[in-house]
């Protein structure tokens, strides 16, 4: 066999070969588009059997290729292994999240209204991600042991960018570190409470019940009330040096 036909069958075998064309640009999309999509789907799988009640540990890597519609080989093309699977989910589940609470922080309104922008985006998020967030509230109370390091990680990701933003604050400029990183992990403490009080929220359709707007209201002014507490005490702190 020549080397030209030994490469063209090599090319053939390759399923992520792309051949020239009249849009080679608009293929190279087009198979991009589709490697996410099955990404997707695998993510979107492992956390339907989760939702039915199956815990991570119990998942297996033909079980999650079937429910997302591939054969099992499909899932080593995107991850290595169920762990590598699952921290993608805590990437995808916070970083979304924290992105979207440090916009509500952009301008630095004052703080009732940031307090109110900022929770009103949580609750929305949780709920329209419930699924993601009830993966990272399993696994984080009782579950893998890379993935629970990997959450602690993101949660303290959360706190340090939180504190470091909260210095431009004129009453915390005077603040060290230490009590900055303090009230930092109080209020992203607030906001898991917060998250957690969302998913014991009954949603339409569950075990028979409807959902209900008016307890994610009190949840919602719950959390307000506990981060405007903490907010009262700030200008009476005074930090030690």
């Amino acid at each position: 066999m020549s080397v030209n036909r030994r490469t063209q069958a090599g090319r053939d075998r390759d399923p992520d070969h792309h051949r020239p064309g009249k849009a080679p640009a608009r293929e190279r999309r087009s198979q991009a588009q589709r490697r996410q999509h099955t990404r997707q789907a695998l993510l979107d799988a492992a956390l339907v059997q989760m939702d039915a009640g199956v815990g991570f540990d119990a998942l297996s890597i033909r079980s999650v290729a079937r429910v997302a519609g591939v054969v099992p080989t499909a899932f080593y093309r995107h991850f290595d292994s169920l762990d590598e699977l699952g921290l993608a989910l805590v990437q995808e589940s916070v970083r979304t999240l924290r992105e979207m609470l440090r916009q509500a922080r952009e301008g630095w309104p004052p703080p009732e209204q940031m307090i109110q922008r900022s929770v009103a985006i949580l609750v929305s998020h949780v709920r329209e991600h419930r699924r993601h967030f009830a993966f990272i509230a399993r696994v984080r109370s009782s579950g893998n042991g890379v993935l629970r390091h990997a959450i602690r990680n993101e949660i303290r990701l959360f706190a340090s960018e939180l504190a470091t933003d909260l210095v431009r604050l004129p009453v915390l400029r005077e603040w060290t570190t230490d009590d900055l990183q303090m009230i930092a992990a109080l209020i992203v403490d607030t906001m898991i409470a917060t998250i957690e009080a969302v998913l014991d929220v009954p949603t339409a359709g569950s075990a028979g019940h409807a959902a209900s707007p008016a307890t994610e209201a009190e949840i919602a002014r719950r959390a307000e009330q506990q981060l405007r507490l903490i907010m009262l005490g700030v200008p009476h702190w005074r930090s030690r040096r």
